[in-house]
């Protein structure tokens, strides 16, 4: 068998390296409310739980100029099948041809 992936002597790369510590954070936030909720549920006053920072949050949630650069930047265009402008449009053409059929059954 190949031992291309098997080597000792590589690492991960930068890409996957991120990857795995933006999982390990985002589920140390996930603990970390849950335990807060837990607490709030216990009778805790929640004013008086600490809440970990929105500071982790990905800088596109929090400035729209940013998360407009970022959509900018995308390789592929959006899919139109997939905006809810185009659901909605289907939808409603799969009503309407409903109706019809319904109007015209005697």
């Amino acid at each position: 068998m190949s031992q291309r992936h098997r080597t000792a002597d590589a690492s991960a790369s930068s890409k996957e390296q991120l990857r795995a510590q933006a999982h390990g954070e985002r589920h140390r936030i996930h603990v970390e409310l849950q335990d807060v909720a837990n607490q709030v549920s216990a009778g805790l006053d929640p004013q008086d739980a600490h809440e970990p920072a929105a500071a982790w949050k990905p800088v596109h949630r929090h400035d729209g100029d940013v998360a407009r650069q970022l959509d900018s930047e995308r390789k592929r265009p959006l899919r139109h099948w997939k905006m809810k402008m185009w659901k909605r449009r289907s939808a409603r053409r799969q009503a309407r041809a409903q109706a019809f059929r319904l109007a015209g059954d005697p």
